[in-house]
């Protein structure tokens, strides 16, 4: 029996076909019509389907790249089953650079929404209803906030198996057993059994190299892992790196306000009560250490050099054994960036 067409706001997309659509969402104040765009990918074969989103929050930018990659890449033509990528949710705060909504709501804590909501919330409903509804996996992309760089890791809910066999699968070296927050997508997905990973990497409002490379083969080997797409035969040095779950994480805060100097490099390793950056007045003269509290991996630091007493300027991973963590990171690191330089920003990279 032939596969049948996918249906999709109204549209009909045959297997072997693909379509770009716009979900209606709510117009600005000044009635300029704004929709959300979505590209779908429907394989000639049966298979799962998998929803790949970014920008939930409209300025973290490198899940939209990508997901443009992913959509380039010649390895879709032997797609199993449907691939429905959406590569900007939060298109109000895309447009103007910022995190929130013009509400000044968090949409990855609105969720699953409402029709008859705020702005937040129906937008939250409109994915919920016409794109984690008919998902089987998804794959949620993030950066850290503004003027704050994560190194790529994964976040999700691995007491389930299958989530867990999957954040496994993506291929980052650090993966994070993240709790669910109220509101959120992946708590969204986790009520209606829908295996999601978070990926976190980079920073908002700017394309780092890393963070798209690695989210470019994460998501190529979560799609094999799944059966959507044939197993490569070659087996590089970054599939043999493997994923090693953090025992949990901890923030380090400025212990003044005043000029930040980091020592730690991000993804590095730091241990217990070393000196990883300094925090000092513009004279100098009153200065403070900033000190690891424990040993682990800088997995995300601030780069804004002018700071406030608290303000998060470390985040460290603790494992088990932290050494092989940073070997590993060190690896996949070069693997990822091997010759590659400025010029594949704007190229479709490989999948």
């Amino acid at each position: 029996m032939p596969r049948p067409a996918f249906e999709f706001n109204g549209e009909t997309i045959k297997p072997g076909a693909r379509a770009s659509l716009s979900l209606a969402l709510p117009n600005l104040s000044t009635y300029t019509p704004m929709t959300m765009p979505v590209h779908i990918v429907h394989g000639r074969k049966d298979g799962p389907v998998l929803f790949l989103s970014a920008a939930i929050h409209g300025d973290e930018i490198n899940g939209v790249e990508i997901i443009r990659r992913v959509l380039k890449s010649s390895a879709l033509k032997s797609l199993r089953g449907t691939l429905i990528a959406v590569p900007i949710v939060n298109v109000y705060g895309f447009v103007t650079h910022s995190r929130y909504l013009p509400d000044r709501r968090d949409l990855n804590r609105s969720f699953p929404g409402s029709e008859h909501g705020s702005l937040t919330a129906r937008l939250a409903h409109t994915f919920t209803d016409e794109i984690l509804s008919r998902a089987e996996f998804g794959i949620d992309l993030h950066t850290g906030g503004l003027h704050r760089f994560n190194h790529p890791h994964i976040r999700a809910n691995l007491d389930d198996i299958e989530t867990d066999r999957l954040a496994k699968a993506f291929g980052t070296p650090v993966i994070i057993n993240a709790n669910l927050r109220d509101g959120s997508l992946r708590q969204m997905a986790a009520e209606k059994g829908i295996p999601i990973l978070l990926y976190e990497a980079g920073e908002a409002l700017r394309f780092d190299q890393l963070a798209i490379q690695a989210g470019v083969r994460g998501i190529r080997n979560v799609m094999q892992a799944v059966g959507m797409l044939p197993e490569r035969t070659r087996t590089t040095k970054r599939e043999k790196v493997p994923a090693v779950e953090a025992k949990g994480s901890t923030w380090v805060r400025a212990p003044q306000a005043g000029l930040f100097r980091s020592i730690a490099k991000v993804g590095a390793r730091v241990v217990k009560d070393e000196i990883i950056g300094t925090v000092s007045d513009a004279f100098g003269d009153n200065e403070s250490s900033v000190v690891a509290p424990a040993t682990g991996i800088v997995i995300g630091r601030a780069h804004l050099p002018i700071v406030n007493e608290g303000d998060a300027l470390y985040h460290i991973a603790r494992f088990e054994e932290s050494t092989p963590v940073a070997d590993a990171i060190e690896s996949f690191t070069s693997d990822h960036l091997e010759g590659l330089g400025p010029a594949d920003y704007g190229s479709s990279g490989p999948i």
